[in-house]
């Protein structure tokens, strides 16, 4: 059976709003534009599907307008969910408010998605194939975090651990954190969010320190804006060439790359192969406004050849 992703962490509703500037504190701006889209987790997901991998979300969704609205996003991308709706809370929102610059804020409300019980993680059996997403979000939801840490300590022998800690996990001394680093195969980070978590100063010293915590095999991807990305396993630091574009929205950008990775290395590619993909799907998606704007996979080849 291919392997497929299966994604633990959250879906929500974005609110993006373009605007020039954002308000200083009691002030007020006028946005150029805004519209609901399905992110969070959506974007590695979608990204995955674009690019051919079979993907099942395990997380929680709720019974209101977002919920709907996440539903519907998922159906249409192809993407299979294992878990039953919520009876009283919706999913959650997040507004991102995007610069001229392309750099994004986000205020965030957590809905459904925070919570997850062990009968949602056992309504899909995971095979030895699979690769299993786990979001730095999802250590910081107390109604979800401890169910999720149970049930990976129970994944069988082969099965991929992907951790992208986001920009809220910011060092590996937390007890949650201390339970997921022995059990990750690839990590996925951007670079601000490598050196944050090592305390370290550039992306070289950052990826040895990682390597000295995960396990030896185990695959760190860290992202370099247009620069492309990094490398490393087995001892081994490579850079890979990025694609540089006039961005205009980075929102979703790293989930772009997240996902195209890992449907390349589920199609058999070698880790530099998966990263040159995932590097050019990154630059395609921010030309794009909105956050779930990976490209599918012909696009890639475009770039790629071109």
């Amino acid at each position: 059976m291919p392997a497929r992703l299966l994604y633990t962490g959250q879906v929500v509703v974005d609110l993006v709003m373009a605007l020039d500037a954002l308000p200083r504190s009691g002030g007020d701006v006028l946005a150029s534009s805004a519209k609901f889209e399905t992110g969070g987790g959506f974007n590695v997901m979608a990204a995955a599907c674009r690019n051919g991998m079979q993907t099942v979300y395990l997380g929680r969704h709720g019974s209101g307008r977002f919920g709907d609205l996440a539903r519907q996003a998922m159906a249409a991308e192809g993407i299979e969910i294992a878990t039953p709706g919520s009876d009283d809370q919706d999913t959650g929102l997040s507004v991102a408010l995007i610069e001229p610059s392309a750099e994004r804020s986000f205020i965030s409300y957590v809905g459904a998605e925070g919570g997850l019980s062990r009968e949602d993680l056992r309504s899909v059996t995971v095979l030895p194939e699979d690769y299993v997403c786990v979001s730095g979000y999802s250590l910081l939801h107390k109604h979800k975090v401890s169910t999720l840490l149970e049930w990976l300590c129970e994944l069988p022998k082969g099965a991929g651990v992907v951790f992208d800690p986001g920009p809220l996990v910011n060092s590996p001394d937390g007890p949650e954190m201390q339970a997921v680093l022995p059990l990750i195969t690839l990590w996925t980070s951007n670079c601000e969010e490598a050196l944050r978590f090592t305390d370290c100063e550039v992306i070289a010293d950052a990826l040895e320190q990682l390597a000295q915590w995960l396990n030896d095999d185990a695959l760190i991807v860290v992202r370099d804006g247009p620069q492309g990305c990094w490398i490393r396993q087995q001892g081994e630091t490579r850079h890979v060439r990025g694609f540089p574009v006039t961005a205009i929205d980075t929102n979703g950008a790293g989930d772009a790359h997240a996902g195209v990775l890992l449907a390349g290395l589920a199609a058999g590619l070698s880790a530099e192969q998966a990263a040159l993909r995932a590097n050019a799907a990154a630059a395609i998606a921010v030309t794009r406004w909105g956050p779930a704007t990976a490209p599918k996979a012909d696009e890639v080849d475009e770039l790629i050849g071109g």
